[in-house]
């Protein structure tokens, strides 16, 4: 099986700076601003809104198809770092491929009016120039998503059955501070009235700078090599590993409803992050700065969330812990539909409330799956756990990119608003199930899963 390589403060750090490193791209190009300058590319709001949707169910596709067998293949070559070193450069360098595109700035989006008269943005190469942004993201996004579940797989072995829900937090509360970094730099692009395609070169250089030295001290372990394995391709060996894992999944007790949860609160949970920029501007008719101002309060109350339900997970057990978050993100939604009335500070006041569940839940989710997982499978099984997230990723973005066009169907500027606050309340119901769902599944216990149990079957 090969010599155990202990973690030590060094790596756990590294650990930490990729989360730091990886948020400028999340903050920046997924979450906050290049949505809201992509729909202005498209030129017609409802049709922007929705492909923006179908841009992230196609990324989701890619990576839930591919993770897997990413996975397993890591688990055999010890080579978890390379797949992240590959991902992390696709990802940085197609974002700061988004130069090529118009290089708008707020003075004059201000004087735009989406949907009124022709388009003033020119095709290139014979296609419009909001499909070059819309392949571009899905490219740089691909290598974003791809690297998680390599990232994810060193959890276990950086940490205990003690503090696995501490180091999980404290690697969300890193990234959050580093989208407050990024925000700022984002603020100072918009005041000082600069391309916003500076920003997006910003979270490009942003990405590597910190990158670097966290891929630098991150360990690959030995590489898993089981009984029958023994020269055989890394592709054939792959898929195997993938269907042993398929049919043998449902045996590790409570993990499979587990990932049935995981995926209708994962799938709401990226959906909301995709389209609360869009949200923020259709609904509530936030401007940039007060999306980006907006987005900081939300990592504001996101980087003490992580840290504080982090401990109480260790406490009182990740399984409870999960559900007071997904609690939380129930009440920011009901009050962003219900109360819609009473204008933007109920938007302020949702951000600050799902900021805390943001963080918390999804660092928690982590660290249980954790808990579930064989020890000598680890990146595999964070394969599965991306396959589970990601394919609710297809769904949920497409869910409410359809909900949009149903509600809407003529497109009319008028029922914007209308269409967003739907497509809202149906990913509010994700949430409600998932809790339902997670009340049946038992708190596990790192370390007690088995790689092999008596009936599983060899590969053959």
């Amino acid at each position: 099986m090969g010599e155990e390589i202990p973690t030590d403060r060094k790596e756990r750090f590294g650990w930490y700076l990729f989360d730091l490193a990886n948020t400028s791209f999340t903050v920046l190009i997924v979450t906050a601003l290049f949505p809201l300058y992509f729909r202005l590319l498209v030129w017609n709001e409802t049709l922007g809104d929705a492909m923006w949707g179908y841009a992230g169910s196609i990324t989701m596709l890619f990576i839930a198809l591919s993770s897997p067998v990413l996975g397993a293949i890591a688990d055999y070559g010890g080579s978890k770092r390379k797949f992240v070193t590959f991902y992390t450069s696709v990802c940085i360098a197609m974002t700061a491929f988004m130069i090529i595109l118009p290089g708008l700035r707020q003075s004059e989006i201000d004087l735009l009016t989406p949907g009124v008269g022709p388009s003033p943005f020119p095709a290139l190469f014979g296609f419009d120039i909001w499909v070059w942004a819309w392949v571009i993201f899905i490219i740089a996004n691909i290598g974003f998503q791809g690297a998680l579940p390599f990232y994810n797989a060193w959890l276990p072995e950086i940490s205990t059955e003690e503090n696995i829900g501490r180091i999980s937090g404290y690697g969300y509360a890193a990234g959050y501070v580093g989208a407050m970094a990024t925000i700022i730099i984002a603020l100072l692009v918009i005041i000082a009235d600069l391309p916003y395609t500076y920003a997006f070169i910003a979270s490009a250089v942003f990405f590597l700078v910190f990158a670097i030295p966290s891929i630098l001290a991150l360990k690959n372990r030995p590489a898993r090599v089981f009984p029958g394995e023994e020269g055989q391709s890394l592709a054939r060996l792959g898929y195997r590993r993938v269907r042993n894992t398929l049919g043998n999944i449902r045996k590790y007790e409570g993990l499979p409803l587990f990932l049935v949860a995981y995926f209708l609160f994962s799938d709401a949970i990226t959906t909301v992050i995709y389209y609360a920029a869009i949200f923020g501007q259709a609904v509530y008719l936030f401007s940039t700065t007060m999306i980006l101002v907006f987005f900081a309060v939300t990592q504001l109350a996101a980087i003490p969330g992580a840290f504080v339900f982090g401990i109480v997970a260790d406490k009182i057990g990740t399984k409870k812990a999960l559900i007071i978050t997904l609690f939380i993100w129930v009440i920011a939604l009901a009050i962003a539909y219900l109360f819609v009335a009473y204008g933007a500070l109920v938007w302020w006041t949702v951000g600050m409330i799902a900021g805390v569940g943001m963080g918390s839940s999804q660092s928690i989710a982590r660290g249980m799956y954790g808990q579930f997982i064989p020890e000598d499978k680890k990146s595999e099984m964070y394969g599965f756990y991306a396959l589970t997230g990601k394919f609710a990723a297809i769904l949920g973005p497409f869910v409410y990119a359809t909900v949009l066009l149903i509600v809407n169907p003529t497109q009319n500027p008028a029922l914007v608003a209308q269409s967003h606050l739907t497509a809202m309340l149906v990913i509010l119901l994700f949430f409600v199930v998932s809790i339902l769902l997670l009340l049946k599944v038992r708190q596990p216990v790192k370390g007690e899963a088995k790689v092999y149990l008596e009936d599983d079957q060899p590969f053959v």
